[in-house]
């Protein structure tokens, strides 16, 4: 399978001039100057005049008939102003006097008291401010305070602090939604070999094209929900692989590649019509329900609950990712297989076990992942294929701590850690 090679180098559309004439030169010369902005001579450093909105739009000189003009219209302006000034503090005390008459009149009447006065609007917003205030306060107290991780990002907006439980709570209820099962049944013309081929090739292209890390893990669920309700041909692998990430790169990426790239990245095996029509392909089988959750966003919550360094959360997201090659860890739910992730990593670094709080936020108990995490602990301790080495040599650059280097743990000293 072809590897990337990097990206093509753009070329210049600028005009070529060379072996032109010098009356073809002088020419682009003038419609040069002709196209730049007019400049004032009383302008400093030669700057472009200053010119206000919906005043003077155009670059005309000012003369003094103008001046005069522009006098009167300013006059007329004012007069207009304190005339419709006027006439609002009248029609106000108007209103203000009528409404103290009818407070007089309906007190003398006995229906309403002076202390009875409506409320005033401004009045009222205050009143109705003070009543739901108690009731967030209420969702707030929810969440009892020694578990409450988000308290000290209630004044960052961009943290969401607010909502973060309940976003994850709800990414955590949609999985139920996308559990797979082993599908490689289905596929006459595939195995796990070359669905971990790919897998490893697809590790190679988010490098390559410094995509983040959620966009990897998102194409490799697309891709495997699209292989359990289509029968594929091996020589379409790819183009499926290039399309996922094509899909999640416009998901998850400011500014995603362009179809050219991911051409140029298969070698240019595949044309683009055949590109683009995959990718029309996949999001009507999957009908565009392209939000799955993955493990990569439950991991970073959870490695906050226990205030992990950046190397642990780098260990356990270095064990996340080996399972996006593995078909075995397909159908474990994102936030179990984050859970457990994160549990390894944690005995590995000598750090503790699972603690309340981490209990708390994702509603698995220790029992719950004990045996997943030894089945994690073996994937580290005997790969299953030594020919694959994306993820392996990525997580052994200095840039992520070297924890592919880390020592892995004995099964025995495992199981009495988490016994």
């Amino acid at each position: 399978m072809p590897f990337s090679r990097g990206r093509k180098q753009a070329t210049s559309k600028l005009p070529h001039l060379r072996g032109k004439g010098p009356a073809m030169e002088n020419a682009l010369h003038k419609q040069e100057e002709g196209t730049q902005v007019k400049r004032s001579p009383s302008s400093p450093q030669g700057a472009p005049k200053k010119r206000s909105a919906f005043v003077d739009i155009t670059n005309a000189s000012k003369g003094l008939p103008t001046q005069n003009k522009k006098k009167k219209n300013e006059a007329n302006l004012k007069k207009m102003s304190v005339a419709n000034n006027g006439k609002k503090q009248a029609l106000c005390s108007h209103i203000y006097s009528m409404e103290q008459l009818i407070v007089i009149l309906t007190s003398r009447s006995g229906s309403i008291t002076p202390e009875e006065k409506p409320e005033k609007p401004q009045e009222k917003k205050a009143i109705e401010k003070e009543a739901v205030k108690p009731q967030v306060e209420e969702q707030c107290s929810q969440i009892p305070e020694e578990f409450d991780i988000d308290k000290d990002h209630l004044q960052d907006s961009f943290m969401t602090a607010e909502y973060a439980k309940d976003i994850f709570d709800y990414l955590k209820a949609r999985e139920e939604k996308f559990i797979l099962q082993n599908y490689m049944d289905k596929q006459p013309d595939l195995n796990r070999e070359m669905r971990s081929i790919l897998v490893d090739w697809m590790v190679e292209v988010q490098e390559n094209f410094e995509l983040n890390h959620e966009t990897l893990y998102l194409a490799v669920k697309l891709a495997d929900h699209y292989l359990s309700h289509t029968v594929s041909a091996r020589e379409t692998l790819q183009l499926i692989g290039s399309t996922t990430m094509l899909i999640a790169s416009k998901f998850e990426e400011r500014c995603p590649p362009c179809v050219d790239d991911f051409l140029y990245i298969c070698d240019d095996a595949y044309k683009r019509e055949e590109l683009i029509a995959m990718e029309m392909d996949v999001l009507q089988t999957l009908k565009f329900d392209i939000n799955i959750p993955v493990a990569y966003r439950f991991l970073r919550r959870y490695a906050k609950c226990v205030q992990a360094d950046m190397e642990t959360l780098t260990l356990a997201r270095y064990i996340c990712e080996l399972t996006l090659q593995e078909l075995e860890f397909v159908p474990e739910r994102a936030s179990q297989l984050a859970s457990a992730c994160l549990l390894l990593a944690l005995h590995m670094k000598d750090l503790g076990g699972w603690t309340p709080i981490l209990q708390y936020h994702t509603g698995y108990t220790l029992a719950d992942l004990v045996p997943l995490v030894k089945r994690l602990n073996f994937l580290l301790t005997y790969p299953t294929d030594d020919k694959l080495k994306s993820v392996r040599s990525k997580y052994s650059h200095k840039v992520f701590f070297e924890v592919a280097k880390i020592k892995t743990l004995d099964m025995m000293q495992l199981h009495e850690a988490l016994c």
